[in-house]
């Protein structure tokens, strides 16, 4: 399956770096261009969806909630876009 139409100028394609799969909620870290976007989703979906480390993923930030993202470089820990 692959997404056809999406409405949302938030979203950020990235690839999945480590994921904390809990019994009811997993957090899934994600990089993407400008960092690593980290999302909370039920651990059913992350079954469902079939979501691994490795998985190529579309980060969608949605209007009702704010997730915060950590930015850096990776050389120094300091962010590009806030030094």
């Amino acid at each position: 399956m692959s997404i056809t139409a999406i409405n949302s100028p938030n979203q950020f394609r990235g690839k999945v770096l480590t994921i904390q799969r809990g019994p009811v909620v997993s957090e899934v870290e994600v990089q993407v261009r400008g960092g690593i976007v980290t999302a909370v989703i039920t651990t059913s979906s992350l079954t469902e969806l079939d979501i691994a480390v490795g998985s190529e993923v579309l980060a969608v930030v949605k209007s009702s909630e704010i997730a915060l993202a950590r930015l850096y470089n990776g050389i120094d820990g300091h962010s590009p876009y806030l030094d």
